[in-house]
């Protein structure tokens, strides 16, 4: 027998007992986005490198160094797709999205950075993120923002901390880069490796250091909320006005700049310190630039994303509601009753859609089959033999509380199942 093939590190397999939970994440989510108006959008998991190096910004970690990158027999050169805004943006230019009003659209799916894996940080990691075209107004930011905080209390999710900055337009934040460059540069012996390299492609990304020895630098940086243009100013008051309005706290918070490049004005995130630090549960940003950067015309742009990884350990933390695997497992106790037994299952399923049944395959001795019962999880055991199919009822036994073995009839069964449902 040859060696056994494990999986790629960082390429995570999620297995039966994590899925219940994974499920109510994603069925909770999409629920609040549809919601809100929202419509789902599919993407492929592969897109041209140019449109990554593009939009996210040739000189960002993710271009430089996280990619994963491939060219095809044809010597064209594609990317597994590391975030989904880019691909969102492609589908709706390409497909003439952006001429039918204010597109509200939201996709979920697997993306690919090559990272060093670690809890919360995956090489796969999945994401559910939204985008909203055509809406320039601080108005489309705050419902965002309302929109993620009530998906995150749908979750049961608590502790959460709301982050808000402006990054200004790009003309503000040019002059704010020049000044954030000659602070750093009169600290240079002060800065890390990656600071360093950072000041002279990406200097704001410094701000987002993590660094315990750098802390006090950053915080002394000029702040860019002091040296935002007019507009940027009131768009961000006005945000923060609805937010005020809305009972939701928040920090505004000039270090918040985010990993990417194409953000303009608008920026917030939600974090956590239960999950170490990768603290971020849920961001997002305005990139009113982006689309005619890429080839279109110029349209104002607000998007966020959130780690479906993320949000499923802090509700499986916070006891999020998990169903059994099964309800029943119907035991079928000699060949004569087998034809029947799925006769039966059928019956059942057409009567009550939501119910988890499943029938013993392959046989065995009614002390196995009981055994196979018990381990499956199931609430019931359904217990079909010669006698009962003489007699039309079914015999069940609770296999999670102590209680005596009863025979039912078909239509008692179905409101016993029912209940079992509604719990």
């Amino acid at each position: 027998m040859g060696k056994l093939i494990q999986g790629i590190r960082g390429f995570n397999d999620i297995l039966c007992e994590a899925t219940s939970t994974w499920r109510f994440v994603e069925t909770t989510v999409c629920e609040i986005l549809d919601s809100y108006g929202y419509e789902e959008i599919r993407l492929p998991v592969v897109e041209k490198t140019a449109l990554f190096a593009r939009v996210i910004g040739e000189v960002t970690d993710i271009v430089e160094k996280e990619m994963y990158t491939f060219e095809d027999r044809n010597g064209e050169s594609f990317t597994l797709r590391p975030e989904g805004t880019a691909g969102c943006v492609r589908a709706c230019l390409q497909h003439g999205l952006l001429h039918k009003g204010q597109p509200r659209v939201w996709y979920s799916g697997p993306m690919f950075r090559y990272e060093r894996p670690q809890k919360g940080r995956y090489r796969q990691f999945h994401q559910i993120g939204a985008e909203v075209f055509g809406a320039p107004g601080p108005d489309i930011d705050a419902e965002m923002i309302l929109m993620t905080g009530r998906m995150l209390r749908s979750l049961g999710l608590v502790d959460l901390q709301l982050q808000i900055n402006s990054l200004g337009t790009p003309q503000a934040r040019a002059s704010y880069r020049e000044q954030l460059v000659s602070y750093f540069r009169r600290h240079h012996e002060q800065l890390d490796e990656d600071a360093q390299r950072r000041l002279h492609t990406n200097p704001l990304r410094i701000l987002d250091s993590k660094s315990p020895a750098m802390q006090g630098l950053i915080a002394a940086a000029p702040s860019i909320l002091e040296h935002l243009d007019a507009a940027s100013k009131t768009h961000i008051e006005q945000i923060t006005a609805i937010l005020d309005t809305a009972g939701i706290p928040y920090t505004l918070n000039p270090r918040l700049v985010r990993g990417l490049d194409y953000y303009t004005r608008t920026v917030f995130e939600w974090t956590t310190e239960r999950l170490g630090a990768q603290g971020t549960v849920c961001a997002g940003g305005r990139y009113d630039g982006l689309i005619e950067q890429i080839g279109g015309p110029p349209t104002p742009a607000i998007g966020f994303a959130t780690g479906i990884e993320r949000l499923v350990a802090l509700a499986a933390a916070d006891h999020a509601p998990s169903e059994p695997t099964l309800h029943a497992y119907l035991v079928v106790v000699g060949e004569e009753a087998v034809a029947p037994a799925y006769r039966l299952a059928e019956r059942l399923r057409d009567c009550l859609p939501r119910l988890r049944l499943r029938v013993n395959s392959g046989g065995g001795s009614f002390k196995s089959q009981f055994k196979r019962a018990d381990r499956s999880g199931a609430r019931y055991a359904l217990i079909f033999a010669a006698e009962e199919l003489a007699s039309t009822c079914v015999s069940v036994k609770d296999l999670r509380e102590r209680t005596e073995q009863r025979r039912l009839s078909e239509a008692d069964l179905v409101v016993l199942l029912a209940e079992c449902i509604a719990r």
